[in-house]
């Protein structure tokens, strides 16, 4: 719940306004002097303050609501603050609003306006904070980029950024990475990430695309033969883990690993050691495995195509990587990297290069970068150099929308500032000023209606705004 803080000498506008605020869903603080208000800011979280500009009976400059605001400011640089008063002078009222004041208003207040001009100030006060920390986390991010080995990876996305945070956090730890995600999106990127910031990066990192290698061969490419293991195998060779001992196995396409395979992978990620095919002779290693899979391996689980014990072992931690679809925002640079400086993009191409769905992910993108490169008749590419049909509608939709600015726009706008002047000056009295109401008659009404200001104002035949006017000229509070 959102609280608002009322400085207010009258008590009595004190309370009005407490119990609108407070129906209306806020929590309220009140006091009725400077000090006590710069006093209870010390201890309280607020959220809005509305302050009186005059403290002091017969006083009408307007300095003391002066003096508290650049109190309040120079304790709470961002805090919204709304000045409230019928006397004072238009110069102060615009030096104030230049200086940082949220709205001036005038009393009496319009109920509506001023829910208007609350509602909008604390919603854009929190956008600001989260704009703020969204800063500071970005700023703490690049940081910690700054000096990592990103293996020369192209990006604008947030959400591969965040797979590249991950990755770097990864990357200081030794534990087994499971990289998933669809053919062409980049998961041997990672895999390269992971290892040149590890405190392996000067020891071996061996690949392995388990998808390309023949099932007859697999196990000897994973863990070597001995000479006559097989036909054609004319000497000894070392497997894969040999060769990364000490260093980073990555293990791409996993899922296609047959469950012979599995049940030796099983082994060395829980004990370091194997056999080569063909031999007795038990060999021990220590590696670091990354592994990565387009497959559904819950679904080859449950179909008994994949070990569980060995998912487990795989997947301490999971790195899933987005198709690009899900990352429009890595599209142009992404272009941009493969095209190379001497080209440029029109309107309609970055539209169709936007729109198109990319089911081959990076992969078809980058092909699509060549075809246009090596086609083009001009240095401005179009869709058609590119293989794509032009661009249907537009295109909006797939912008980032978390950018601040975006954001606000999905606010109420807030009516500008210098609209509120004209309530600086003491209002008009309205047709009710005229009845002849005594200090008997509103002491009498106070009483029967337990002081409700909307109540009393009613059964005297009075608006609120000049009943307040009457208890202010009698000395009365609520």
């Amino acid at each position: 719940m959102d609280t608002i803080l009322i400085v207010d000498d009258n008590h009595a506008i004190c309370q009005a306004l407490g119990l609108m605020l407070e129906i209306n869903g806020y929590q309220v603080l009140t006091c009725h002097t400077p000090e006590d208000a710069l006093s209870l800011m010390a201890t309280q979280d607020v959220d809005l303050v509305i302050q009186d500009m005059n403290f002091t009976r017969d006083t009408t400059s307007g300095e003391e609501g002066r003096q508290l605001f650049y109190a309040l400011r120079e304790r709470q640089q961002d805090l919204p603050i709304i000045l409230m008063t019928a006397w004072t002078q238009l110069e102060t009222a615009v030096e104030l609003v230049k200086a940082g004041a949220a709205d001036y208003m005038g009393k009496p207040w319009d109920d509506a306006k001023l829910l208007n001009s609350i509602n909008n100030l604390i919603a854009l006060h929190k956008l600001a904070r989260a704009n703020q920390q969204l800063e500071r986390v970005n700023s703490q991010r690049q940081v910690a980029i700054a000096d990592a080995d990103l293996c020369g990876i192209v990006f604008g996305s947030g959400a591969m950024q965040r797979c590249i945070d991950l990755a770097l956090q990864l990357a200081r730890s030794d534990v087994s990475v499971l990289i998933t995600g669809p053919n062409g999106a980049g998961k041997d990127k990672l895999a390269d990430i992971i290892h040149a910031n590890s405190p392996l990066k000067n020891k071996p990192f061996i690949k392995v695309n388990v998808g390309a290698l023949p099932m007859e061969l697999l196990e000897a490419e994973l863990f070597g033969a001995e000479a006559g293991a097989f036909t054609g195998a004319n000497k000894a060779r070392i497997g894969r883990f040999e060769a990364a001992d000490g260093g980073t196995l990555f293990l791409d396409e996993i899922g296609n690993l047959p469950l012979s395979g599995q049940v030796k992978l099983l082994r060395v990620l829980q004990t370091g050691e194997f056999e080569r095919l063909g031999s007795h002779k038990t060999l021990k290693v220590k590696v670091r495995v990354i592994s990565a899979t387009n497959a559904d391996l819950a679904q080859d689980i449950a179909e008994g195509r994949f070990r569980e014990d060995l998912f487990y072992r795989l997947n301490v931690i999971e790195l899933a990587l987005p198709p690009l679809n899900q990352r429009i925002d890595d599209i142009l640079p992404l272009v941009k990297h493969f095209v190379g400086e001497g080209f440029s993009l029109s309107k309609p191409a970055q539209q169709a290069l936007l729109q198109h769905r990319w089911p081959g992910n990076v992969r078809e993108l980058e092909n699509a970068c060549k075809r246009a490169a090596l086609l083009a008749q001009s240095r401005v590419l179009t869709e058609a150099d590119f293989g794509l049909p032009p661009a249907h509608g537009s295109h909006s939709s797939a912008i980032n929308t978390t950018t601040f600015g975006r954001t606000l726009s999905a606010i109420t706008p807030i009516e500008p500032q210098v609209k509120s002047l004209h309530h600086d000056v003491p209002a008009q009295s309205d047709s009710s000023d005229a009845m002849d109401v005594s200090r008997e008659q509103i002491e009498m009404a106070l009483r029967q209606h337990k002081g409700v200001i909307a109540r009393v104002a009613k059964s005297l035949g009075l608006s609120r705004q000049a009943l307040y006017r009457r208890m202010d000229k009698f000395g009365l509070e609520k």
